[in-house]
């Protein structure tokens, strides 16, 4: 929902507030024709699943010379070698031929590099990518991921990652924010997160990932409760429900924002608790 909100692609019945700034304007005062002219353009987005994102009855070649025609003012044929080009720059092979075929005709990983391509052919200033590399299998992930990576630094894009794998996070990212409910819970740099992993929900994320040298047979660590319902957040805390170290100022409070070493930042009424907590797992 916040991608989607950075992109101006909401549901008419939501609404949003405060402001998303790209190049000095605030992204939230444009009209859908202005947002029109910067989605594809300035900013972009790889979509969670590719085969629901892109459109089944027109050509992947269609789809990745549309931005470029509307954007760049390309003429037809200059656009097709363009499709051509960024296919073949993010692997696909054969581009020339595959970029004829339709999206079903491709396999998964094929799929998702297509919208890869698509997203870069404007070489956008934010590239937003939504679990890019959800239902492929790990050499097509890691695969997926170098290429976006390679990406970004040849074009000097900025990104904007967003995974529940925490190791793509950590190889991937210098700054991360975690969110629980919709809620910012703790924001930094991302090794300063790893190291110190001080909100109670960012501690059970970690405490639930699997450990090397764990025994066969052995559950996983797991965060007790059961998500909150979203149109029915509770008053305070959203994690309360669910943290270990909620207690009545949770429920109805909402926490502050607590200040640590440069820019971590934690969002916790039980910090000191929290802190200690760390050291001797508060999931265990």
């Amino acid at each position: 929902m916040t991608a989607l909100a950075l992109m101006g692609l909401l549901p008419e019945n939501a609404s949003t507030t405060g402001s998303v700034n790209l190049d000095g304007e605030n992204l939230l005062q444009k009209s859908e024709a202005e947002m029109c002219r910067v989605r594809g353009n300035k900013m972009a987005m790889i979509f969670q699943e590719p085969m629901t994102s892109l459109n089944p009855v027109h050509t992947v070649g269609r789809q990745i010379m549309e931005p470029l025609r509307l954007h760049k003012g390309l003429s037809k044929s200059s656009a097709m070698q363009e499709a051509i080009r960024l296919l073949d720059r993010v692997g696909i092979p054969n581009p020339a031929e595959r970029v004829s075929n339709y999206p079903h005709q491709l396999s998964g990983g094929q799929r998702q590099r297509v919208m890869i391509a698509l997203a870069l052919s404007c070489s956008p200033d934010v590239l937003i990518a939504d679990e890019p590399t959800t239902a492929l299998d790990v050499t097509i992930q890691d695969q997926i991921l170098e290429l976006i990576q390679t990406l970004v630094q040849e074009e000097g894009m900025s990104l904007v990652l967003i995974s529940h794998d925490l190791g793509v996070i950590a190889e991937n990212t210098d700054n991360v924010i975690v969110m629980y409910g919709g809620t910012v819970v703790e924001s930094g740099k991302t090794d300063h997160i790893f190291d110190q992993l001080t909100h109670p929900y960012t501690q059970g994320l970690f405490a639930a990932m699997p450990k090397v040298g764990m025994g066969r047979g052995k559950r996983l660590t797991t965060i007790p409760g059961t998500v909150p319902d979203l149109i029915n957040l509770p008053s305070g805390c959203t994690f309360t429900d669910r943290c270990p170290l909620a207690s009545d100022i949770c429920a109805g409070n909402i926490p502050p924002v607590n200040q640590m070493e440069g820019s971590h930042l934690v969002t916790c009424h039980h910090l000191q608790q929290a802190v200690s907590a760390r050291s001797k797992g508060l999931y265990e």
